[in-house]
């Protein structure tokens, strides 16, 4: 049996542990609801941009916007969303196998990254890192991400990237979290409701010259738009999962300190107990022998 004195050090390590474990549950527990409010304030701007799209796409007869045509490039670029920070269960981990799972070919697709986490487990599993940006995840701003889409705009308007996904993980609750790897350009019409673009179209054939031009040239203006929103998104969901991910593993870690602290203080006891029998055994067999 371990001694007193290491059976109390061990304790004594562990409720220092326990108490950091329960300070980043309550920090976590505060990024999570901000990160929360950002997705909801957010919500309003994204679903007008989406109506505007699908009644744009409703409205003209051919997919004369550049940004709905593909180009020769074979190139597929991913925008990996993850964290800096571990200590969040499988949440890394999870995302990285979520990419995995899509096959992309690896001679041919490119990581942009945002999170050390997944960054380093997507190299471990051999893609291209062609940009490390994680420190913005720390906090992001909605100017990173339209300096990020502008930079993915240029490069398939140059034809070095045919294709551009992002991963991230979606949240649903505090307990589910979701990672997801969803097509972010070029957009086609199925990327859109399409109840919505069916209705529209029966009003008639509104898609023809000067007004279709001009339809073209609002979808070109404003599908960027919608791309920074989707990527925005994407962070403030990912941001908002890890931090549920990371309050679920600290409350679960404090529960564990609390077992174990309890299962030491048990062996701490029974280490005490030993010792007094001991002692007293001495004393009365020092006694008898003096007798």
């Amino acid at each position: 049996m371990a001694s007193m004195r290491s059976i109390k050090r061990r304790k004594a390590s562990v409720e220092s542990t326990q108490q950091i474990t329960k300070a980043m549950k309550l920090v976590s527990t505060v990024k999570l609801q901000k990160a929360r409010a950002k997705v909801e304030t957010n919500k309003p701007y994204f679903d007008a941009l989406y109506s505007t799209i699908s009644s744009i796409l409703a409205r003209t007869a051919d997919n004369g916007s550049s940004y709905i045509s593909s180009n020769d490039s074979s190139v597929k670029a991913v925008i990996e969303v993850s964290s800096n920070r571990g200590l969040a269960g499988g949440y890394n981990s999870n995302l990285v196998k979520a990419v995995d799972k899509m096959d992309f070919p690896k001679d041919s697709t490119i990581v942009y990254a945002y999170g050390r986490k997944g960054m380093e487990g997507l190299m471990k599993k051999g893609y291209n890192i062609v940009q490390d940006y994680s420190e913005v995840i720390n906090e992001p701003l909605y100017d990173d991400c339209v300096v990020l889409t502008k930079e993915i705009i240029e490069k398939f308007d140059n034809g070095e990237i045919g294709e551009v996904y992002i991963a991230y993980t979606d949240f649903v609750n505090t307990v589910t979290h979701i990672p997801v790897v969803k097509k972010l350009f070029p957009i086609s019409r199925e990327d859109f409701d399409s109840e919505n673009i069916d209705t529209l179209m029966n009003y008639g054939e509104d898609g023809v010259g000067d007004e279709a031009d001009s339809e073209i040239e609002v979808l070109e203006y404003i599908i960027p738009k919608y791309m920074t929103n989707m990527i925005f998104g994407a962070f403030m969901e990912a941001i908002a999962s890890e931090n549920a991910a990371r309050m679920q593993a600290m409350d679960s870690a404090t529960s564990n300190a609390d077992d174990m602290i309890s299962s030491l203080s048990l062996q701490y006891n029974r280490a005490r107990q030993n010792s007094i029998t001991q002692e007293l055994t001495e004393i009365i067999a020092g006694a008898e022998a003096i007798t």
